[in-house]
């Protein structure tokens, strides 16, 4: 039998027992439309042998929907009542589920492992101002993860899937690069949220791949990414000077790279930043 899904009325009723009020610092903004996570769990390709990670399941209304869908599902929650209240939830709305579901009262961003069985999905409403790097934490903690479906605001989300040499590509699109692809598979607007955001949202499919086969390592690689993105509009020649030594040394080792020493951090993919930070691993970086 489905679980019964949260409507507004229900969120506003839990809402008020918990004498929950609704913070902008942790993004607590509740999904209340039945249909909008029945879209998210079927755009997220969750299938029944998944065990999916959940971040900030707040008051439950994502996490009925993937219950429905996976083999189970393990909620990481920083607010111990909506983390003490979640268990409760499912066994009133989907009781038959209650076994499935785990529940992790943390920060998502100092959880670096969990009790088996691993996570095989990301799918979250991750919150607006720590999405980036939640997402990327989750990816680096759990390799497992082999695709998810994220929901963040509608401008990181035009960011995490950018193309290089597009003006909003930057850190966040050629780190993620790093582990995954990326697409952008629609929005959501805030009408469907409790309290109502002033941003519309946007939901991105993810799908693990190899990392980049190279000598340097992810960190050596991601501190290259940092300077070439630090001062967006210097040439990398000026950019990388520090991690070389000098703007001359820099232009040798971009060279070297078969980079253009004149470009610029937006117009290079991962595997550009990755030959740069082979040339730099000399110098102990990372």
């Amino acid at each position: 039998m489905p679980a019964t899904l949260l409507d507004p009325r229900t969120i506003r009723q839990l809402a008020e027992r918990l004498e929950l009020r609704p913070t902008k610092q942790r993004g607590q903004n509740f999904v209340h439309d039945a249909n909008t996570v029945r879209r998210i769990v079927a755009a997220a390709g969750v299938e029944p042998s998944d065990v999916v990670l959940e971040i900030g399941p707040g008051l439950g209304s994502l996490t009925l929907g993937l219950l429905d869908a996976a083999a189970s599902v393990t909620a990481i929650e920083i607010e111990s009542s909506l983390a003490r209240q979640l268990p409760e939830t499912v066994a009133q709305r989907a009781p038959e589920y209650s076994d499935h579901l785990t529940v992790v009262e943390a920060d998502a961003l100092k959880v670096a492992e969990l009790a088996d069985p691993q996570p095989t999905a990301l799918v979250a409403n991750l919150p607006y101002n720590v999405s980036v790097p939640v997402l990327l934490h989750v990816l680096i903690s759990f390799p497992t993860v082999a695709h998810g479906l994220v929901m963040v605001q509608s401008e990181v989300a035009d960011r995490l899937v950018a193309e290089p040499g597009t003006k909003i590509y930057g850190v966040p699109s050629a780190k993620l690069a790093w582990f995954a692809a990326a697409q952008r598979i629609g929005s959501v607007p805030p009408t469907v949220f409790w309290p109502v955001p002033n941003v519309d949202s946007g939901l991105v499919a993810l799908v693990r791949r190899e990392s980049p086969v190279t000598t340097a390592t992810r960190q050596q690689v991601f501190t290259v990414i940092d300077a070439a993105f630090a001062q967006r509009r210097k040439m990398l020649r000026s950019a990388l000077s520090g991690l070389f030594g000098s703007a001359a040394a820099a232009e040798q080792a971009l060279l070297a790279a078969d980079i253009d020493p004149q470009a610029r951090g937006e117009v290079l993919g991962i595997g550009d930043f990755v030959r740069i930070a082979e040339h730099v691993t000399p110098l102990g970086v990372g």
